[in-house]
């Protein structure tokens, strides 16, 4: 599964971005996608995660719960995410991340889970 982010850029606090991942190959309905974010020196964090069919299953980290939104369009085949009310300690590197039989179930937030990563791209929020 290819991935390939974009949509990231600098935006002063209280902006707004929204994030791409466009998915070169079919999509499966158990199919688990996510975004996460990295800055140096930390971990990579889950973000949002969703089964690309399902619109139903939508799982968000606490920090960001209220202020973004993820999404797909079947017919691009791409995943967004929706990034509003941004804040400083949103800056970070963000990938977009696809779990297709990785058998390593830890979460739906976990990076662990997911075997399929974008190249990320960058969001500066000041």
């Amino acid at each position: 599964v290819q991935l390939v982010e974009s949509g990231g850029g600098s935006v002063e606090a209280g902006g707004s971005l929204r994030l791409s991942c466009t998915v070169f190959d079919a999509m499966y309905e158990s199919d688990l996608m996510g975004w996460f974010r990295q800055v140096p020196g930390k971990e990579r964090e889950g973000v949002a995660s969703m089964y690309y069919t399902d619109e139903r299953k939508k799982t968000y980290a606490d920090s960001v719960k209220g202020r973004f939104a993820i999404s797909r369009d079947n017919a691009k085949n791409t995943l967004y995410l929706q990034m509003n009310s941004l804040k400083p300690e949103d800056t970070g590197l963000y990938y977009c991340a696809a779990d297709r039989g990785s058998g390593q179930w830890d979460g739906p937030l976990s990076p662990r889970t997911f075997n399929y990563w974008g190249q990320g791209t960058q969001v500066t929020v000041s």
